[in-house]
């Protein structure tokens, strides 16, 4: 039987990779009794991590999202893929110096075997040329800000002058409905109605200092045009010597979170939808490229429109799938038969 320490272990690593577990399914895994099981939950419990009792005829146990943030366990290709994701994004972005710091923690823990594997990979950050006056974003903001936006709950907050104004140390007081919490060119923004202007304003990220407590909720107002997106490259439009006017354009919800396709997304419109999704607009100059600049983010898309880009998607899959066809019977080996008949 294995120790204590090490079946906790195990217990820990059998509840981060599903959701349920009857206590026989755990029991017959560990190769311990129930009454083990029940045990060695309420060690883990005790340790902080939330695990609790799923009800149902077998019954069954959850580890479910606490108040902090216990110690996580990882496999060897997640803890690699872990420490590739945090070195690029320390690179560069609004969480550059967070992604640095939890990057060196994951490396001090890490075994030498994989710790190897990071070290021979090195990511040196290029910034484009228009790439002037990139400020960096407090994360806390961005979750202050999301979770108002989430709420709908009015918000007040000190704006900082620009790098133009005459005094710079000046901070303006602003009171706003939130609606949308985007990114532009690898930029922040937050669309707002300001209450004070009675007009829609978007204000970037890096110059907002949240005030609390939020104040009281608002029923959410119809944007000018309806599209996010359109509102905010007409509002930027010009500003930067570009066009967003691309002959192909679309819409997508992307499951991953919003910070993590904002860096990649070029002139793309990225809006925060919930922690894990967010909607891309994104141009192109043909649909079939257009599918293909969206599938590079490597993660599940549902496609909002136009029927156009539905099927580019349909006509890139067919191509990709001739083409591994293709390659799957170039790479086969060649029979005695197959020679024959040559």
């Amino acid at each position: 039987m294995r120790k204590t320490s090490s079946r906790l272990l195990a217990l820990l690593s059998l509840l981060q990779v599903r959701r349920d577990w009857s206590g026989a399914d755990l029991a017959a895994r560990l190769e311990v009794t129930e009454r083990t099981v029940r045990r060695d939950v309420d060690r883990l419990r005790d340790l902080g991590y939330p695990v609790t009792a799923v009800k149902g005829p077998a019954g069954g146990y959850r580890l479910d999202a606490g108040a902090e943030l216990p110690p996580l366990l990882f496999d060897d290709g997640q803890a690699v893929a872990l420490a590739v994701a945090l070195q690029t994004v320390s690179v560069g972005g609004a969480v550059a110096d967070d992604a640095a710091r939890a990057l060196s923690t994951v490396r001090q823990v890490m075994p030498s075997r994989l710790r190897h594997r990071i070290e021979m990979l090195r990511v040196t950050a290029v910034h484009p040329p228009d790439d002037r006056d990139a400020a960096s974003v407090d994360p806390q903001v961005l979750v202050d800000l999301g979770a108002a936006v989430h709420a709908r709950a009015e918000l007040r907050f000190d704006y900082a002058a620009d790098r133009y104004a005459a005094d710079r140390s000046a901070a303006a007081d602003r009171r706003v409905e939130p609606h949308h919490l985007v990114t532009w060119r690898g930029r922040w923004y937050l669309l707002a109605w300001d209450l004070d202007r009675a007009d829609w304003r978007t204000f970037r990220v890096d110059r907002i200092r949240p005030r609390t407590p939020t104040g009281p909720r608002f029923t959410p107002r119809e944007l000018p045009g309806g599209s996010v997106s359109g509102f905010v490259t007409g509002r930027f439009r010009g500003n930067d010597g570009s066009s967003a006017d691309w002959p192909c354009q679309g819409e997508v919800v992307l499951n991953l979170p919003a910070r993590e396709v904002a860096g990649f997304a070029r002139d793309g419109i990225v809006e925060a939808i919930g922690p894990a999704h967010c909607r891309l607009v994104l141009g192109s100059w043909s649909w079939i490229g257009l599918a293909a600049d969206i599938g590079r983010f490597d993660a599940d898309v549902e496609v909002i429109g136009p029927p156009e880009l539905t099927g580019a998607f349909a006509r890139l899959a067919a191509r990709c799938a001739e083409a591994a066809g293709a390659s799957h019977m170039a790479g086969a080996p060649q029979t005695a038969a197959d020679g024959a008949a040559r």
